[in-house]
């Protein structure tokens, strides 16, 4: 890095003349200039993934302010140890109904993403359409466009399933991440993360 640039004439007898020194700056700037390039792009592409989840209030919600969930939309999903999952169409209530069978299914694309995919195939099937027409330059949309339209859509939906998550004891906490991210897979538009009921409980450990 450090030039020393001396005098190629012969030396005169007596005091030695000093050299002058000269430090080439180049390459530092050359590394510096690669360094700035890295920090920027490794910044640029690991973003951090968040997964947004909207918590309900502590506040209890009095009687007449809750929201009644249509049966016919109601699917409920329970996690179970051991990476076991079921899941149950309506609501389980024994004072006025027998209790449905809970359905075994697993974390895999042929397990509880396919049931879900065929309960919200429609919702589903526009999203898919309107991203496929993004992509192929059908339709030319801001990715933040892009987003709310999407969640415009999801919002409009009246029709398709309400998911409700419910864990067991001693479920791992990548189970819920799974789970959700199931939800953002399928497209599925209202889904909440609620307790297990007692007639729940009940129809668990039948299953075991």
């Amino acid at each position: 890095m450090a030039e020393i640039i001396q005098n190629e004439g012969g030396h005169k007898k007596g005091r030695p003349k000093k050299h002058s020194t000269h430090i080439d700056m180049t390459p530092m700037v050359d590394l510096a200039c690669l360094l700035l390039t890295f920090f920027m792009l490794t910044t640029a592409f690991s973003k951090p993934k968040v997964m947004e989840i909207v918590l309900p209030d502590n506040k209890p919600v009095p009687i007449k302010d809750r929201t009644t969930i249509p049966k016919e939309r109601t699917y409920n999903i329970i996690l179970d140890a051991n990476d076991k999952v079921y899941w149950y169409h309506g609501l389980a209530d024994s004072k006025k109904e027998a209790l449905p069978p809970l359905i075994s299914a697993d974390y895999s694309k042929d397990g509880i993403r396919k049931v879900l995919l065929g309960i919200n195939r429609d919702l589903f099937t526009k999203i898919e359409a309107l991203n496929s027409e993004v992509r192929g330059g059908k339709i030319i949309m801001p990715r933040d466009t892009l987003t709310k339209k999407i969640l415009d859509m999801k919002r409009a939906d009246k029709t398709g399933p309400i998911i409700l998550i419910k864990a067991a004891d001693k479920v791992k906490y990548g189970n819920m991440v799974d789970i959700i991210d199931e939800m953002a897979i399928c497209n599925i538009a209202h889904y909440a993360i609620v307790d297990l009921s007692p007639d729940e409980k009940k129809m668990l450990a039948a299953a075991h």
